[in-house]
Parts: C-alpha cells; sequence; structure tokens
C-alpha cells in the first residue's frame, strides 16, 4: 500500500526567539511525525524582518528541506547571493523577474518522492509593489514547470483571509496543499476542499508567545495610539512554534488530512 507523504509547514519564524523555538523543536516533530519533508517560513527570522544567510543556515542546520518567503523576504541585501545559488531558499515567486532567487523548487524526499513548493505573496493590502497577479503566477507553474509534479504545496503569505481563500478554491485539485503566513495569527479553519486541496488561512507564527504578533506590547500599543513614526522592538520571553501537517497522496496528489500543530510556549 502507497503510503501518504506527511509535510509540515511551519508559520512565520519570528526573531531569536522563532529561531529558538525551530532548534528546540523541528528535529523531535520530525522523527515523532515521521516527515517526509519540512517546509519553513523564514521572512522575518533575522530580527524580525527579513532573513540573512546565518540565519538562513540555522533554519536549515534545525531541520527545513526548504524556506520560504514573503515580502520582507529581500529586505536584507546580504541574502541576495544564497537566493542565487541555494534552490531550497524561495521567495515569493510573483516578484519581479529581476528579483534574485526563484519562487519555486521540485525537492525529492527521503523515500524518493517529488514534491514542489512554490512561495506567493498576496496583493490584498500587502504594501509591496510590481507584484505580478499570484493566480496568474500559479497557473503558469501548473502549466509549465510543474505539469507533471502531482504533489504541490503552496505558502501563500497574504495579508487578506479572502484572498487566501480564494486562490484554494480556484486551484482546488490541481495543488495538494495551500497553507497560508504572514498575519502571524493561526487561524482553525483547516479543511480539505472538495477536489482535495487542503487548506489553513494562517499557520500562525513561530515566535514571541507574549507579544503583538512578535512585536514588544508596549511598542505596539504606542504604535496605535500616539500614530507617530513606528518602533519596532521584537518582543522577549517565551516562545510558540505553530505549523500545519498536511498528509498527501504522493500518486494522485490529492490531500488526504490536515491538522495544526504547536509547540510551546517555552
Amino acid at each position: 500500500m502507497l503510503q501518504s507523504l506527511a509535510v509540515l509547514l511551519v508559520g512565520d519564524v519570528f526573531a531569536e526567539s522563532g529561531r529558538r523555538m525551530l532548534a528546540g523543536y523541528l528535529p523531535s516533530l520530525k522523527r515523532d511525525l515521521k516527515l517526509d519533508l519540512a517546509v519553513v517560513n523564514g521572512e522575518n527570522s533575522a530580527g524580525g524582518i527579513g532573513l540573512m544567510p546565518r540565519q538562513a543556515q540555522e533554519i536549515f542546520a534545525a531541520g527545513a528541506d526548504v524556506i520560504t518567503g514573503g515580502n520582507h523576504t529581500l529586505a536584507r541585501q546580504e541574502i541576495f547571493p544564497l537566493l542565487q545559488h541555494e534552490p531550497h531558499l524561495l521567495r515569493p515567486a510573483n516578484l519581479p523577474p529581476s528579483a534574485p532567487g526563484q519562487g519555486w523548487v521540485i525537492t525529492t524526499t527521503r523515500g524518493g518522492e517529488k514534491i514542489a513548493v512554490v512561495s506567493l505573496l498576496g496583493r490584498s493590502l500587502m504594501p509591496v509593489t510590481d507584484l505580478a497577479c499570484p493566480f496568474a503566477t500559479l497557473q503558469a507553474l501548473l502549466d509549465q514547470p510543474l505539469k507533471s509534479t502531482p504533489c504541490i504545496l503552496v505558502d501563500f503569505h497574504a495579508e487578506a483571509s479572502s484572498e487566501k481563500q480564494a486562490l484554494a478554491w480556484h486551484f482546488d485539485g490541481r495543488i495538494s496543499a495551500l497553507i497560508g503566513t504572514h498575519t502571524h495569527v493561526a487561524t482553525a479553519d483547516e479543511r480539505i476542499l472538495p477536489e482535495g486541496t487542503a487548506y489553513l488561512t494562517d499557520a500562525g507564527m513561530t515566535g514571541p508567545y507574549y507579544s503583538v504578533i512578535g512585536m514588544n506590547p508596549a511598542t505596539a500599543i504606542a504604535r496605535f495610539t500616539s500614530q507617530g513614526p513606528p518602533r519596532f522592538r521584537v518582543a522577549e520571553g517565551p516562545a510558540l512554534l505553530n505549523a500545519a501537517l498536511v498528509h498527501i497522496n504522493p500518486r494522485t496528489g490529492r490531500a488526504e488530512k490536515i491538522e495544526r500543530v504547536s509547540a510551546g510556549p517555552l
């Protein structure tokens, strides 16, 4: 009997505490859940904004097979050379063609199965210019480079839950799973759509537990009450890991099960 592929997508790793949680928990999650693939969103891993080569190497060393991106992926130019040379480090596929790196990869699991991972960025309420349509971008990938790949996981880094849901419904049955990231708030709407695509609006954040989406609460409160220039300070203290686990039929690419996974706070 053909066994399903167990794929974990870890929500936005935020600053040092998020990296600490990932290093502390991902190895045991890979063992206990018998994971075939671990995907980690790392766009906030360097001090809460962006990604640096050292943090990328830490995430890979913790057990990530693929690192996905978001609106802050290109915030630090130091990551550009690694984006160019490391195929398992992704930036959103619908960034301009001039952006370094690529937004998708076909990787091989430990059991020899092929699975594609796609990183996409939403356009609704997203302060990023020159973004291509995520619907058209994913369609183009399915028409050509991913045409013969049945197992496809999409990390959709978007603000609007409606945009995430619409993309999932539009591609229901053509991708294995669409897991949302970016809001840093885990949602409880995991489901498998009628044609076999697993869906979750947001996997949540891996980072500071006592925080406002990773920021020090006092900083966030001042930002809203003073309406002055935004101050940014990473919260300290215990952290929480949030992720989504999807089981995929490797022959059909259809999802068989989806559930939320969390660890901590610690």
